[in-house]
């Protein structure tokens, strides 16, 4: 049997072939032999030629096709079917084929009894199926061999030579890749062709080409330097504008990334052998894998850089502070206790009429410390201490507020270079970020880090970054304050991301969760290749009632066994209660295990 190019010569000669003994289900399902196999078998004369008949009923069933030699069959399987049918000696079927004509037909009395087809009556609906599924899937061309075997067989066609078939998938195969890279190259302008091509080469005064550079990215160091590199290579390969092809509309997602997935890994040399077709669809494939790539990578950076640059040493810091702090705020506690305590104590002095003079706590306070302390303490207690209405100490803020420089340089840009969406629960955060490189270059006569209060949105700043914000007490004339505005906005920014309220449509793992269902136009443009892919009806109405028939046969025979098994028992409730199996003791005699 001829090899053919993606199946090694044991997968070809199986093809068609009992490829081993069926196991014991396999035998119970598919040889089992009904009424209607036995009233047909039963026309025959003869044992021999009763066993030859259903051997080959039984064999096109499993095999979807009919063997060169009918007898060409595992023992069980003889054994299965001779049993079936009453043969106590099964060896006799070899008389079955002594008369040339017989088997075949019986063959043809087979097809006509069970509707099997031939291959050339479906031909037209398996190549509209392999084009479907090899422009959706990109699968390979042993994959939709192998289901398109599977296709024909739940169809009732028998199957044509291992040959026919696997070059009429390998050369749809071809076509659909072929019509791939054209659409793609269809796209591009005469302009865009000569900047994709330009990325093979290596500039002057460069050592790598543009390509090679971004498929290498920028180390991925947490520093706000590194994250205005990336930055800036995003905005390179943005600015090739192949978004705007809507080339996603046209191929399938998967195809393009396999395009990608090759393109990433192939060396510019291989690049330029191609013709002109594959060449720019890989380019064109591999610049959009690039924008999600570039902008996943920056954000990334940006994530390392709030967890391990400044949230994490903000929150040590904090905590070695508060630890230098502590003895100083024991000791100014201490001293505002004892001034609560002399007040507590007041209520008790004079007469039932006489209200206690101020003059008289103050004296009762002074005994133990003097007022110029005790306003000390005060004012110590309320520049380390939070509000009594804050939710959270801001300790760390505090600390993170220190770190602006390491932020202020790519928050200036970040929101410019790239496009961010976000649901409602996000949109006030997004908008602030949107707005925060004018707040940030805002030249204010106020004192540093102060700016106009009009130049923020207020309703983003919440809990504790309030008083850091705003001020405790309060700034003169509605002031903020600049450095903790920029880190509250972007502590909520990275909330939002993290919890997808905020997305980048460039992106592909901090993108909308729902950006992936197609509706509307795309939806209609792919709907015909989905549904012949997955074999799936353009109605489905009638899909879901046959599973609703199946689903309900399936309960049905379940719930008749239910009532026959004494061990169980179903309550008012519906539930299912199971009879306990008893233990059984293990022998003393028997060996160990071990």
């Amino acid at each position: 049997m001829p090899m053919v190019d993606f199946l090694t010569d044991d997968e070809a000669a199986a093809y068609g072939r009992f490829a081993g003994p069926p196991a014991q289900t396999d035998l119970e399902r598919v040889f089992f032999l009904d009424d209607e196999d036995r009233a047909l078998v039963g026309r025959r004369r003869g044992e021999h030629m009763r066993l030859g008949f259903a051997l080959q009923l039984v064999t096109v069933r499993w095999l979807g096709t009919f063997l060169e030699d009918p007898l060409d069959v595992p023992g069980v399987v003889l054994e299965f079917v001779a049993e079936q049918l009453g043969v106590e000696d099964p060896s006799q079927v070899k008389r079955y084929t002594e008369r040339r004509p017989t088997p075949f037909d019986h063959q043809q009395e087979i097809r006509q009894v069970y509707q099997w087809k031939d291959f050339a009556s479906v031909e037209g609906e398996f190549v509209a199926w392999v084009a479907a599924r090899s422009w959706t899937s990109g699968d390979g061309p042993k994959a939709i061999f192998t289901d398109g075997v599977g296709w024909l067989r739940e169809r009732k066609v028998l199957l044509p030579g291992v040959t026919t078939l696997a070059r009429l998938v390998a050369k749809i195969r071809d076509d659909t890749t072929k019509r791939l890279w054209g659409v793609l190259e269809g796209l591009l302008t005469i302009g865009q062709r000569y900047v994709l091509d330009q990325l093979l080469e290596v500039p002057l005064g460069s050592r790598v080409s543009d390509l090679e550079r971004w498929r290498k990215g920028v180390p991925p160091r947490a520093s706000g330097p590194t994250i205005i590199k990336a930055l800036d290579q995003v905005a390179e390969i943005l600015g090739l504008e192949l978004a705007d092809l809507g080339a996603e509309a046209l191929v399938p997602q998967r195809r393009l990334g396999e395009l990608a997935k090759y393109g990433m890994r192939a060396d510019a040399s291989a690049l330029r052998r191609h013709g002109d077709g594959r060449r720019l669809a890989t380019l064109l494939a591999m610049v959009r894998h690039l924008e999600g790539k570039s902008v996943d990578d920056t954000l990334e950076l940006l994530d390392l850089l709030m967890a391990t640059e400044l949230l994490n040493k903000a929150q040590m810091a904090a905590n070695k502070e508060k630890v230098r702090k502590h003895p100083k705020l024991a000791k100014a506690s201490a001293r505002l206790a004892v001034a609560v305590q002399a007040l507590f104590e007041s209520d008790g002095w004079g007469g039932e009429d006489e209200e206690v003079r101020v003059a008289e706590v103050w004296e009762a306070i002074e005994t133990v410390i003097s007022r110029a302390d005790l306003r000390a303490a005060l004012v110590l207690v309320n520049e380390n201490v939070p509000s009594a209405d804050a939710a959270d100490s801001d300790d760390w803020r505090t600390e993170l507020v220190g770190r602006y420089t390491t932020v202020s340089g790519f928050l200036k840009v970040l929101p410019e270079t790239i496009t961010f969406g976000a649901n409602a629960e996000g949109t006030p955060v997004l908008e602030a970020m949107k707005a925060l490189p004018e707040v940030l270059v805002h030249r204010s006569r106020l004192a540093a880090p102060l700016i106009p209060g009009r130049l923020i949105d207020a309703g983003v700043v919440t809990g504790p970054w309030k008083r850091l914000v705003f001020g405790h007490p309060a700034h003169e004339g509605g002031a903020v304050n600049r450095h903790a505005y920029a880190f509250c906005v972007l502590e909520r920014f990275r909330r939002g991301l993290k919890r997808r309220e905020i997305y980048t449509y460039a992106s592909t793992k901090w993108r909308n969760p729902q950006a992936e269902l197609l509706e509307g136009a795309q939806w209609a443009a792919i709907r015909p290749d989905a549904l012949t892919a997955l074999s799936l009806p353009a109605d489905p109405d009638v899909l879901l009632a046959e599973h609703s028939r199946t689903l309900d046969a399936a309960l049905r025979e379940v719930g008749g066994r239910l009532v026959a098994n004494p061990d169980v028992r179903v309550d008012g409730e519906g539930k299912i209660h199971l009879t306990g199996v008893k233990a059984i003791t293990a022998s003393t005699s028997a060996p160990n295990a071990a």
